[in-house]
């Protein structure tokens, strides 16, 4: 047998191992909010699956929970791996929406669009995230679709990350969509982390907030800005 016949039988190894190697090659991170969609080939987002089904039911199994016959346990891995594949980390695995624009035909005021819902979890602990982001913007030459700022909020948040740097991502993917320098972000969120363990405190959130162009170098810009924000549904 050759050896190119050889290596076409030899058994494969876990497809993570071949995505990170590819993602190595190519000298690229791969960190919890990194998006690593353009190095999974067809078909390998269902092995991740399978694997991360596989490893999660030996969880399970060490936190010594009887999966075999408890019932509400029994699909448990299965549920949580396509959850977390191809929902709450979908920001990891798949690409960004298609982003639409359109000539501005002379609008040269800020606009401004939220609440945007906030779903996202916290990297430290894998716990919920919670909330609403609120997005300026002032363009030039494009604008893009009102509903393009959700999806490319939504499609940010859905990572393992910290708030901190899910604002300033969403900041960046605005500014490179929407092709102006100023963009102006706040995102206020509830922390599971928080409210589900340690200090178990209810009433705080967490307010983090990007400003670029006008709206950093332009006091009045950027109290327009968050006067409109208090003004809109969601900033209690």
């Amino acid at each position: 047998m050759n050896d190119t016949l050889k290596d076409s039988w030899a058994p494969k190894g876990p497809v993570s191992k071949t995505i990170k190697d590819r993602i190595t090659k190519a000298g690229k991170r791969f960190h919890a909010n990194d998006n690593i969609s353009e190095y999974i080939e067809e078909g390998e987002l269902q092995e991740l699956q399978n694997e991360v089904q596989n490893k999660l039911q030996g969880v399970f199994e060490s936190l010594v929970i009887d999966t075999d016959n408890d019932h509400n346990t029994q699909d448990t891995a299965r549920r949580v791996a396509k959850m977390w594949v191809k929902e709450t980390f979908g920001g990891r695995y798949h690409a960004m929406p298609r982003v639409t624009s359109f000539p501005n035909m002379g609008y040269k005021s800020m606009y401004t669009s939220g609440p945007i819902s906030i779903r996202s979890t916290c990297a430290h602990h894998f716990q919920n995230i919670v909330g609403n982001a609120w997005v300026g913007i002032i363009p030039n030459g494009e604008v893009i679709g009102l509903s393009k700022f959700n999806r490319i909020v939504h499609h940010i948040a859905e990572r393992p990350q910290i708030q901190e740097e899910m604002t300033t991502q969403i900041a960046s993917e605005l500014k490179k969509y929407a092709k102006t320098e100023h963009i102006a972000v706040v995102v206020k969120a509830e922390h599971h982390c928080m409210t589900h363990r340690g200090v178990k405190e209810h009433e705080s959130d967490m307010t983090t907030a990007i400003m670029n162009g006008a709206f950093k170098e332009d006091p009045a810009t950027r109290d327009e800005f968050y006067k409109i924000c208090m003004s809109m549904k969601g900033h209690d």
